[in-house]
């Protein structure tokens, strides 16, 4: 399954929309970075982007094993540094709750940092290049 997402600046600010299919949500650079500080930056969507992808599947794994979770918080941290920037070591952790035993619980999430997709692309340098440049020209 391919999919595509798309950002676009809000009049010609640094303020972005970030689109996939019918979500969206606001990017942005930090106000004392010369932006509005209206949105996530990038590294923090980064990270979300892990966030995000081990809450899903600790709930798409739960679901096959046949157990419910009741609740699911997943906290990453971080940090970027260097000339070009780059994040240094990320760590996740996961807090949940559910109707199986603590051993079923440790397990699905072991199980789960095996198979994570955003985690796993990070761990084995998915690479990403940069594709067509279009220059729409100079506002009059």
């Amino acid at each position: 399954m391919g999919f595509e997402v798309r950002t676009a600046t809000i009049a010609g600010a640094p303020t972005a929309i970030g689109s996939a299919e019918a979500f969206t949500l606001v990017i942005d650079r930090p106000a004392a970075a010369g932006g509005g500080g209206l949105g996530f930056s990038g590294g923090q969507l980064l990270y979300l982007a892990v966030a995000g992808c081990v809450s899903n599947d600790l709930f798409r794994e739960a679901d096959k094993l046949g157990i419910r979770l009741h609740h699911v918080e997943v906290k990453v941290d971080g940090d970027f540094g260097g000339d070009p920037a780059v994040s240094a070591d990320i760590t996740y952790h996961v807090s949940l709750g559910g109707d199986a035993s603590d051993e079923r619980l440790r397990a699905l999430v072991a199980m789960v940092d095996d198979i994570a997709e955003i985690p796993n692309s990070l761990r084995n340098g998915t690479p990403v290049r940069l594709g067509a440049v279009h220059i729409t020209g100079r506002p009059e």
